[in-house]
């Protein structure tokens, strides 16, 4: 197995940015969630999750431009760094919502989700959880998906677009065959160019999976066959054991 793909997104909830390489630290890859919006009315972390009240959030892009500043491109095309001052007033603007661009340092650490039974979708309601203390992460800090999930989804769901970007992992790592070979990693260390992963648990899907992003429709039936097939898990959650580099092609052992 080896590295097909690394992905980052420096504000959560955005579209990130794909990458040949990345440095991985003790709270993750480098740069990695290192910002979000901020709700100041309801003192909560923006999540694409509650897409009810942040529709646009998977149309915003992110990517680093420095080790503190993350370049934002809006839904217009336009392009502004976080270190701006019109940055707050800018994505207020386009959200017609209030917000604040923040790092890590908001000590406010909750975020709404819409959550539902994708055999009925239109029952739906929202729930508040908490997002971990270092970085802007729902639960891990590192996502990892392999090719052989995503052809086994296919394989179930001929009728979906299971593309990679739906599912926002850090690594995609290249398999052989289809089958949910994640299923058996948790548990284990993961080693991966000079980094060493542990895989802690599976990652349990939501609706960010089914929304609507690029030239990506809405289908629920995407988080459908993750529910009926494999208990509404797609890929697993790391943490880190030994921060280090990794490249795209670097090998992927399990130990």
């Amino acid at each position: 197995m080896n590295v097909a793909a690394l992905f980052r997104y420096p504000v959560k909830s955005m579209l990130g940015e794909e990458l040949a390489a990345i440095e991985v630290t003790a709270r993750g890859l480098a740069g990695d969630r290192s910002f979000a919006l901020f709700d100041p009315v309801e003192k909560k972390v923006v999540s694409a999750k509650a897409v009810h009240k942040w529709p646009l959030m998977l149309r915003f892009r992110s990517a680093l431009a420095s080790d503190s500043a993350a370049r934002i491109t809006f839904p217009d095309g336009a392009a502004l760094l976080s270190s701006a001052p019109e940055i707050d007033a800018r994505l207020t603007q386009a959200m017609s919502r209030e917000v604040r661009l923040v790092s890590d340092s908001v000590p406010e650490r909750t975020a709404d989700i819409i959550c539902f039974d994708p055999e009925r979708p239109e029952q739906q309601q929202v729930s508040t959880f908490d997002l971990v203390e270092n970085g802007f992460f729902d639960s891990r800090p590192i996502h990892i998906l392999t090719t052989a999930t995503l052809a086994k989804l296919k394989q179930l769901y001929p009728e979906g677009t299971f593309d990679v970007a739906r599912f926002r992992p850090n690594l995609l790592v290249e398999a052989p065959g289809t089958g949910f070979l994640e299923n058996d990693w948790v548990g284990r260390t993961v080693a991966v160019g000079t980094a060493r992963l542990r895989i802690d648990k599976p990652c349990e899907r939501c609706i960010m999976t089914t929304l609507p992003q690029g030239a990506l429709p809405h289908d629920n039936g995407i988080l459908r066959t993750a529910a009926r097939h494999n208990q509404a898990n797609i890929g697993v959650l790391a943490s880190v054991v030994t921060p280090g580099h990794i490249r795209r092609g670097d090998n992927v052992h399990l130990k």
